[in-house]
């Protein structure tokens, strides 16, 4: 059974007003907050045991979703007294996570359509990987992703020259969804520790991370302009994808 944490302690300074009273998590795409989405979503692609972190607005979370049967899912909240970072979050539900031979991260604030079975399978795919990132394409980008024929990512390049980026023949960016094999529970430290700056750069040195290129729609509401786009394309109907088949 594979398993999936949302990220969902941030504060979302970023987003201003817009998460004074209410956690990022929880702004409205449509009718439903975001983490509703990720969750039905994940529903959607076979995920059934959802693990979410919580800090900021906790009980706005709790309250809603309480113990996920109305999404015929199971819920298990992780609180913490300060926010333990991305990584730190995942060790901190060691004992849960490591009951799956292979389980997602998501970050609680991106929306995303992307079929969770085909990238779960991706990874498994590749036989020596401890972890795999989902990847999508953007002109411009504080960091680039570089992977090599076999998907293998090598190099995180930070703040990329315009030459750089010009010869790349695609401009892969991390999409802050995960799939790790339990084995990189053993890697993560204690304490607060993030998976781009503390784990991937190990993982990278290992040669066990592995890039997937996006096949759906993904966006990071990290902005009050991002959010608002993001609104704007779900009354488009460009947003979620309605193709992925329910596991029964």
């Amino acid at each position: 059974m594979t398993q999936a944490m949302i990220l969902c302690a941030g504060f979302g300074t970023r987003l201003n007003e817009l998460t004074q009273n209410t956690p990022k998590a929880m702004l409205k795409i449509g009718d439903k907050p975001i983490l509703e989405h990720t969750i039905i979503h994940l529903r959607k692609s076979g995920i059934k045991r959802i693990v979410i972190n919580l800090h900021y607005l906790a009980e706005q979370i709790t309250s809603y979703f309480e113990d996920g049967k109305r999404w015929d899912v199971e819920i298990i909240y992780s609180y913490e007294d300060a926010p333990l970072g991305t990584a730190g979050a995942v060790k901190n539900v060691q004992d849960i996570l490591s009951e799956s031979e292979n389980f997602l991260v998501l970050y609680g604030d991106v929306v995303a359509n992307q079929d969770y079975s085909e990238f779960i399978n991706f990874h498994k795919s590749k036989q020596d990987a401890i972890s795999s990132i989902i990847l999508h394409e953007r002109l411009k980008s504080n960091s680039i992703v570089e992977i090599n024929d076999n998907n293998r990512i090598v190099k995180f390049i930070e703040r990329p020259s315009e030459t750089e980026t010009r010869n790349k023949k695609q401009n892969w960016v991390n999409s802050s969804l995960y799939c790790f094999n339990r084995e990189v529970l053993d890697i993560i430290p204690e304490g607060k520790c993030d998976f781009p700056k503390d784990i991937f750069p190990k993982l990278i040195e290992m040669g066990v991370l592995y890039g997937f290129p996006l096949t759906g729609y993904r966006c990071a509401v990290d902005s009050p302009e991002r959010y608002f786009m993001v609104r704007l394309d779900y009354d488009k109907g460009i947003v979620f994808d309605t193709s992925i088949q329910s596991e029964k």
